[in-house]
């Protein structure tokens, strides 16, 4: 019995098993299992190292990205670009470590916008906004600001988005109100903060961003997202789907039912609605 699992902590909100079971019912791969499985931090490698055969494959959440790089037998040139890997999969020579992050953010944003992005604002200077910014280089950002809470913090973030070949100009500003003020217009704003944390000065400063990019998909709409005139917005759960079927393919070696894990993903948020 094929095994998979999404593991981070807390995990139980994940919609991943939902895109996942939904790829294996599309594809009739009866026998192949997927969970959700809470990992704290600095337990994951005694986690790994207790896993049988049967299991394939690992979606890595918060707070393992950086800590799964350290378990690969090889790590793929965006997971070690990005200094985090979201995938795990088991090969003969042992764990494979990839990140489908930048690739899922990319071809979530090109789905919903074809124009530039000249320069970017990320809000959050964790894992997730690394891999968004290092995304956003390759659709052409040649300048990228994240603000974030503890800019002291984010300086691991700053270092992997500045590596990028491109050589794009990073820079950190501190997530309130000097930072706001501080902070340029852009072509693209990435939200990768909780939506608790999306305040009325934020809302306002961000109100007429052309494209927002929110990685959250529950609660959805957020309160940036529904305060916003963005012309153009791209969802978390849109990050979700994207990432998951490069997954899916890796775990599953199968071509992945992108509709149809996307309409489970729909379908289970409109339902917790």
């Amino acid at each position: 019995m094929p095994r998979c699992a999404v593991l981070g902590d807390p995990v139980a909100h994940s919609l991943s098993p939902v895109l996942h079971r939904a790829g294996y019912a599309a594809l009739g791969l009866e026998e192949w299992t997927y969970d959700a499985v809470r990992v704290p931090a600095g337990t994951l490698a005694d986690f790994v190292a207790g896993l049988d055969e049967e299991w394939r494959g690992l979606s890595l959440t918060m707070p393992l990205k950086r800590e799964a790089i350290g378990l690969a037998a090889s790590v793929s040139g965006r997971a070690s670009l990005a200094g985090a890997a979201n995938t795990l999969v088991r090969t003969p020579t042992g764990w494979a470590a990839d990140n489908t992050d930048l690739p899922g953010a990319v071809a979530a944003l090109r789905e919903r916008h074809s124009g530039a992005v000249g320069s970017a604002v990320i809000l959050g200077g964790g894992a997730t906004a690394a891999s968004t910014g290092l995304a956003l280089v390759d659709l052409g950002a040649d300048t990228v600001t994240v603000l974030a809470r503890d800019p002291a913090r984010a300086g691991e973030t700053l270092d992997v988005i500045a590596a990028h070949p491109s050589r794009p100009r990073v820079e950190t500003l501190g997530l309130d109100a000097d930072g706001l003020a501080a902070a340029p217009d852009a072509d693209v704003l990435v939200s990768t903060i909780p939506a608790t944390a999306q305040d009325e000065a934020l809302l306002r400063r961000f109100a007429g961003v052309p494209v927002l990019f929110d990685v959250v998909y529950d609660p959805w709409p957020t309160p940036l997202v529904a305060a916003s005139g963005s012309s153009t917005v791209i969802s978390g759960l849109d990050l979700l789907v994207h990432q998951a079927v490069l997954q899916f393919e890796q775990f599953t070696g199968q071509r992945p039912p992108l509709d149809a894990m996307r309409a489970a993903g729909e379908a289970a948020l409109a339902g917790a609605g």
